[in-house]
């Protein structure tokens, strides 16, 4: 009977907690109803006029369907050289794979890998350059690796006079805020600043959060401006025009990676190296399930995933992410909880990762003890209302509460 606690949760939508409730109903809003603030040229097409730019950006910088930097160019607007993140410059690169720099084919602009031998821009690096355009697609989890390059872009520009200026996008889970806030004594690229694991922010917001907050090195400041996402607001469930990673290749995966990356610090295979990543929780030990899928190398996306080539026993939480997830706002500690019950080899269960992805070694801690979710959620809440008051401070957009 026990064996199939997890399914029957899974199956009945049990899994919910206690996730906050509003009185109003979440609305989904599609790009053609939202003008991006990379759409809005007449707002700061005249702050670049003359100046020397770097952008940074990815493929999902776009405006309409043309990338950021062809419309830069485009227009006689010069752009020096542009800094790619994790996932690199037409975003074809797997989780975790070092991005090289180089040079790109369409424009001959040099690319400057920042996820590859330094994360943060070099002196150097950033000489010549007035302004950093930072337009990047974000999907409102602490440790998607995009607002730490924000931060460190942030920091270089603080430390040589440079001003940042945000393109602002709509956050597809910036509708809740939930999670343990990050003990910064495990900061970390997966989690740098004093937030839940769903923050409820774009990365204008967020900019102007670690700018506020004096989170960059010696508390310095960047000049920054942010031209806002128009016609957006926290309470719309945003439907995302392009992947903004290989592996976040569905809404379903965008509303479970908050919970579902927590297992990146486990055995489990979460369906990397299958057709629905962020999807499929499954082990090949795994005692319980209602699927079966084997992991492969998938070239460009997922190489040696966890699982590889075993047949492992599990879930597809499609259902899960489109009618629980979507349609609430929460971390969903008791899949966590059961996964952990149902894992024949409790010791190996959880790797050193996992305490950088969840930002504090309580989580783990309290699940081994045999906490429940209640409990668990209940000790977040005091430190996720003060953040919801630093949180207020920065906001652009109507919010949700």
């Amino acid at each position: 009977m026990k064996k199939h606690i997890l399914l029957l949760l899974i199956c009945c939508g049990a899994l919910l907690g206690k996730a906050q409730k509003y009185d109003f109903v979440f609305q989904d809003i599609y790009p053609k109803d939202i003008e991006v603030g990379a759409e809005r040229t007449h707002a700061y097409f005249s702050l670049l006029q003359g100046k020397r730019i770097a952008l940074c950006a990815n493929h999902t910088s776009l405006v309409g369907e043309t990338h950021l930097l062809d419309t830069l160019l485009s227009s006689g607007i010069t752009v020096v050289k542009v800094f790619t993140p994790e996932h690199g410059f037409r975003g074809q690169s797997e989780a975790g794979e070092k991005v090289n720099s180089s040079i790109d084919e369409k424009t001959k602009t040099p690319i400057v890998s920042l996820y590859g031998n330094n994360k943060k821009p070099t002196p150097e690096q950033m000489q010549g350059i007035d302004i950093v355009v930072f337009d990047i697609q974000d999907v409102g989890a602490r440790f998607y690796t995009y607002i730490s390059t924000l931060h460190y872009i942030m920091e270089a520009a603080a430390e040589n006079k440079v001003k940042v200026l945000v393109l602002d996008r709509p956050n597809p889970n910036g509708y809740w805020v939930d999670g343990p806030v990050l003990d910064t004594t495990l900061r970390s690229f997966v989690g740098m600043h004093p937030v839940p694991i769903a923050h409820g922010m774009t990365v204008g917001e967020y900019a102007k959060m670690i700018n506020g907050e004096g989170w960059l090195a010696g508390k310095k400041r960047c000049e920054l401006a942010v031209v806002a996402a128009f016609g957006y607001a926290h309470l719309f469930r945003y439907q995302l025009p392009v992947n903004p990673s290989p592996n976040l290749s569905s809404m379903d995966a965008i509303y479970l990676y908050p919970t579902l990356c927590l297992f990146e610090g486990t055995p489990m295979s979460i369906g990397r190296g299958t057709d629905k990543p962020f999807v499929l929780l499954g082990h090949p030990d795994f005692l319980v399930g209602n699927i079966t899928f084997t992991p492969k190398n998938i070239p460009g996306i997922a190489t040696n995933p966890p699982c590889v080539g075993k047949q492992c026993s599990g879930f597809d939480l499609t259902n899960m992410a489109s009618i629980i997830m979507k349609n609430n706002n929460f971390i969903n500690v008791n899949l966590l909880i059961e996964a952990y019950r149902e894992f024949p080899q409790k010791d190996k269960f959880f790797t050193s990762f996992f305490d950088k992805l969840a930002g504090t070694k309580t989580l783990r801690e309290q699940i081994i003890a045999g906490k429940t979710a209640e409990e668990i959620r209940q000790s977040w809440q005091n430190d996720l209302d003060a953040f919801k008051q630093i949180r207020k401070k920065y906001l652009l957009y109507p919010d949700f509460e």
